[in-house]
This record gives C-alpha cells, structure tokens and sequence, in this order.
C-alpha cells in the first residue's frame, strides 16, 4: 500500500520514477520483493524443473501395459506385447512411477508365466535377477540365468553389472551369490553353485596391494561396507553348508577371522560381532543334529586332513583325543563348548570307570572316593608291571587318574610333615 501511494505522488507531480519503482513495477527487485519459497526451502528459479517432471510420462497404452502385468492378464500382455513388437506404439520396457519395470512386478506378484513371456519377447532384464534373488523367487532366478547364458555374449558384461551407479538398486559389489547368501536361501545358492558362481574371499583389512589402496582412495566407506558384505555372505549358513567340506571348521576360523576384524574396525565392530556370533550358532547347532554318542564322538574327534579312523569299545583312550573340542577351546567357541551333547560326552567319560557314582549320595560317594584313593599303590604297581592288564589300563580311567593322583599327593603331605 505503502508503494502504491508513492508511486501516484510520483505521477501527480510530474516526477521521473526511480529506478527501484521501476523495478518494483516490473516485479524484478529482490529487495522489496523477495521470491516466495517452496515448502522444500528451494526458490522458484532454482527449483524449475523438479524431480517428477523429469521421469518419462507414460502414455495411455503404456498404463494399460503395466496395469495388465500387474494384475497377471497373460493374453492380454502377449496381445499388448505382440503389437508392439509390429508397430513399436509402446515401450515394453516402460516404468511406473516406482520405478519398477514390468518384469520386476511379474517377480514381486511371483508370477512365472508372465516372466517367461517377458523374457521370450525380449524386454530388458537389467537387474531383474537380483530382484528375483531377494525376493526368493526360485523358479524366476532359474529361468533369468537360463535368459542370460542364452542372450550374454562372450567378453560383455552381466545385465546386472552393466547398469549405471546412480539408477541401480544394488551396489556394484553385490553379485547374485552374495545377496542369496545375505539372505540365506538353500536353493538359490545351490543353483547358483551348480553354475559356476564362486566367492573370492576378501582380501586382509590391512592388505596393501594396488586394488585395495585404488579402492580406499576413490571410497573408503564403500571400500568398507564390500568388506562386511563379502563376509556376511561368508557367514551365511546354507553357504558354508553346501561349499565347505568341513563345516565346523569353516565356521570356527571364519568366527575367529570376525572376531579379529571387530578389533581392527572399530567402526563397525557391531556387524563384525553379530557375524561371529552367527558362525558360532550355526556350528553350535550342528551338535544338535548328532543322534548317538559314537555320532558326537566321530565329530569331536576329527582332525583336519586325517583320514577316518575305526573307534574301539566306547571310553577307550586311544581314540579320546578330542581334536575338535580342542580347538573350539583354542578358538573360544564357548557355546560350542557349553552345549549340552558335549557336556554330556565329557561326563561320561570322565565317570566311565564308576559307574553309577552320580545317582549316589554324598556319603557312598565319599566312601567310593576313599576306597579308591587307599588302592592307589596296586593300581600303580599293576600299571608298571602290566600296563594292558585290566588293573593297568583302569589306571588311565579320567576320574580314577584323578583320585590317585590326589592320593599320592596327600600322602607327600603327610611324610612331610610326620618327621
């Protein structure tokens, strides 16, 4: 208002406007006009074209095309796709406003007749095989890798690898091994096994070698999470199951490996330890899996590269070497330990000579103890003169090992201090 009544005092007088009327007037002063913003804190200049504006508008074929995939109309999609493979009046690879194709909504719906029509009318696959790997799509993965030997050309790169960073929903260190990996699917990953997918193991977090100071020098956080997502697909338990001749061993280095790697990067030392604690549970809980006492005893006595050998009568010696709990001691494996088929073994064994002494009560228990305590100088002259004997080997019994040694020590004891 306050304008105004200056510019018609300008005019009744005669008087030339100044230069900011001028510019008020033509709505261009920043000052005294100042631009009105967004509700996204941008200008109207800086905002002129917005981010909805720049995706392609789909036209009224295109809209029908999708909406016919989406809802699983197979003839009417072969009808629609037919056509426009004669007249080109669609684009077959069109996307809706999410983004997605009409591949990937005939893999979110799990519809395979519609992929399989899709696929034998060309339309572009792009990363529709880790769409369909995420999703567990069983049948769909099988049918874009038969797709892919058959289309790919000796030398080019995967449809997934060949998309660009900035529109692709994975990252470039994702492959189709590791993301079945992440998400732990038995089938998937024996498909893609069977095929020839490999995991190269990452290289040491403090490897100096040219691609890894390439790496950390153009990006050292994605340098850092392709680390955690190699070995979260390392760590994946259907992986090891189906690639490792030696599952619990796999799992008891790989613990160990996380566990050294949560020290090294402090940063992200939880996904390290959520990892290691993966690899113990899962060996852990192929103890559960051992139905007899000679099943757990073949697997806690296995050492690696040793051929299987026959066991003997049950408490044997000889063959009690435990191996395998060793090193789940060595490696502190403390729930692989702790679980109860182990304890249980470990009980047997070291009872095995007396047997019923845990049913007694503490008096014949006492009692059982001291008997055995007092024979300690038979058992150690039947053990000299004949150590197969069946006096001698019971001298090699844990529990009965045990009481005579204590024996023979409380008698030092009291020699000692009898003079």
């Amino acid at each position: 208002m306050t304008l105004t009544f200056i510019y018609k005092a300008f005019f009744f007088f005669g008087l030339p406007l100044p230069l900011f009327l001028d510019e008020v007037k033509a709505g261009t002063c920043r000052t005294l006009c100042p631009q009105r913003h967004s509700i996204h804190g941008m200008t109207e200049e800086e905002n002129v074209v917005r981010p909805h504006q720049e995706m392609a508008v789909l036209s009224l074929e295109e809209k029908k095309f999708l909406l016919g995939v989406e809802r699983g109309d197979v003839a009417g999609t072969r009808r629609g796709l037919q056509r426009a493979r004669d007249t080109g009046h669609i684009n077959v690879d069109c996307v809706d406003p999410l983004g997605r194709s009409a591949l990937l909504m005939a893999i979110d719906n799990e519809n395979l007749e519609m992929v399989e029509l899709l696929l034998e009318f060309g339309v572009e696959t792009r990363d529709a095989l880790l769409h369909a790997i995420s999703e567990e799509f069983v049948e769909a993965v099988e049918a874009l890798l038969d797709h892919e030997e058959r289309t790919r050309k000796p030398g080019e790169l995967h449809s997934w690898e060949a998309l660009p960073p900035e529109t692709a929903t994975f990252t470039s260190d994702i492959t189709p091994l590791i993301l079945a990996a992440h998400r732990d699917s038995y089938e998937i990953i024996k498909l893609l096994l069977d095929r020839g997918a490999a995991l190269p193991v990452p290289h040491d977090v403090r490897c100096g070698c040219d691609e890894c100071v390439r790496s950390r020098r153009e990006d050292s956080l994605r340098h850092s999470r392709s680390r955690i997502n190699a070995y979260r697909a390392l760590a994946s338990p259907s992986l090891i199951a189906l690639s490792s001749k030696d599952p619990i061993l796999t799992a008891f280095e790989l613990s160990w490996e996380l566990r050294r790697l949560s020290a090294l990067e402090h940063e992200f030392k939880t996904e390290y330890q959520e990892l290691r604690v993966q690899c113990q549970e899962f060996a852990t809980a192929l103890l559960d899996h051992t139905r007899t006492s000679h099943e757990l005893q073949v697997l806690l006595n296995h050492e690696t590269g040793a051929p299987p050998a026959a066991l003997p009568e049950p408490g044997a010696p000889e063959r009690m070497r435990l191996s395998r709990l060793k090193l789940a001691i060595k490696l502190r494996q403390k729930k692989f330990v702790a679980h109860p088929n182990v304890q249980q073994l470990l009980a047997s064994i070291w009872y095995e000579s007396v047997p019923g002494f845990r049913r007694k009560n503490m008096l014949l228990q006492a009692a059982e103890m001291t008997r055995i305590g007092a024979m300690f100088p038979l058992y150690s002259l039947a053990y000299i003169a004949a150590p197969y004997s069946a006096l001698g080997r019971t001298l090699r019994k844990p529990f009965i090992k045990f009481l005579c040694h204590s024996a023979s020590y409380f008698m030092f004891l009291c020699e000692f201090r009898i003079p």
